[in-house]
């Protein structure tokens, strides 16, 4: 009877100090609505759209332990995925100063701006990044940090090329760096497709702060092993360059993907299926954005895109505004 008023007393201890140590330091919310506008040769078309409602929760579960939600509000839920709306529900351990362990729905960790960028702050995608099954799924990584500023993880997580009810995965390995004016984020991805497919990526993201501007390049490399050339025939490239003056941003991001026709499989089916062999795409636009508050709590924006493929004249002019409903 004593050893179990003992463990008793010890379980009923624990958790008050878990329980202290549990807290939310964050519940936000940001939304981003925009009147879209756009010539389709030559007739005119517009409506008002919502683009994003996400709600963000932040906090700690226990010491060194720590958990992140970011739910979209205004995304449909799918019955065979309940969780289809869902981007981040994630908990992270700080085993110690150098190694962290995250378990839960987080980012598929693909190098390269234009996919690692939140959604809300990407007015136009790419073929490649705009046509990936999902970009957040639940899965496990382990994380290295070798020096200040520096960052390798290792990720096991459903494939982005394949719907997530199937089993077909994608193993990362994936680098975020500093090294002075010059930020990285790097990956290899091994990953399956819908068909069982391996592919090989190559995710090059380089970030360069120059004073005002600040300059984005990404270069993605994809391959199967089957391909005639393994480098330089299914890949992208993007440019992006955001000048800032005060409360004003100038904006503007160019893109170009191509997969050569030969890189189809014996049975005569691309090896890549996100861009085609026999495709290539090139989209490029140019925006101004403007914070009247001085800070990222509300932002307007105006900007103009436009692709090889659709044709059609984009000119999107909207605001995305950011509250927190609490803050510890």
């Amino acid at each position: 009877m004593k050893r179990v008023l003992t463990l008793f007393c010890g379980i009923f201890v624990t958790t008050l100090l878990l329980a202290q140590e549990s807290h939310v330091d964050e519940v936000s919310i940001d939304t981003r609505a925009t009147f879209h506008q756009e010539t389709r040769e030559g007739v005119y078309d517009s409506h008002f759209q919502g683009d994003y409602l996400n709600l963000h929760i932040k906090g700690q579960l226990a010491q060194n332990l720590t958990f992140r939600v970011r739910q979209r509000l205004n995304k449909k839920i799918d019955e065979s995925n309940p969780f289809n709306a869902t981007d981040f529900l994630w908990l992270k351990w700080q085993a110690s100063p150098k190694w962290s362990f995250t378990a839960g729905k987080q980012p598929i960790l693909i190098g390269g701006y234009e996919i690692d960028s939140p959604p809300i702050d990407v007015y136009y995608y790419g073929a490649f990044s705009n046509r990936l099954y999902q970009y957040y799924a639940f899965g496990a990584t382990a994380t290295y940090s070798p020096a200040p500023g520096h960052e390798v993880s290792v990720e096991f997580c459903p494939s982005p090329i394949s719907p997530g009810t199937q089993d077909a995965y994608s193993y990362n390995l994936y680098w975020n760096g500093r090294i002075g004016i010059w930020h990285t984020t790097w990956s290899y991805n091994y990953v399956e497709d819908e068909l069982h497919r391996k592919m090989n990526w190559i995710a090059l993201g380089n970030k360069f702060f120059l004073g005002k501007l600040v300059v984005d390049v990404d270069y993605i490399n994809r391959a199967a092993f089957g391909q005639p050339r393994f480098l330089f025939s299914d890949w992208t490239v993007i440019s992006k360059a955001i000048l800032t003056l005060g409360r004003w941003n100038l904006c503007t991001k160019v893109g170009y993907e191509r997969n050569d026709a030969e890189n189809v499989a014996p049975d005569g089916i691309s090896y890549d299926l996100v861009l085609p062999a026999g495709n290539d795409y090139l989209y490029g636009g140019a925006g101004i954005e403007y914070f009247p508050l001085g800070n990222e709590n509300l932002r307007l924006h105006a900007v103009y895109f436009r692709d090889n493929h659709d044709r059609v004249n984009n000119f999107d002019v909207g605001i995305t505004w950011r509250f927190n409903i609490y803050k510890r």
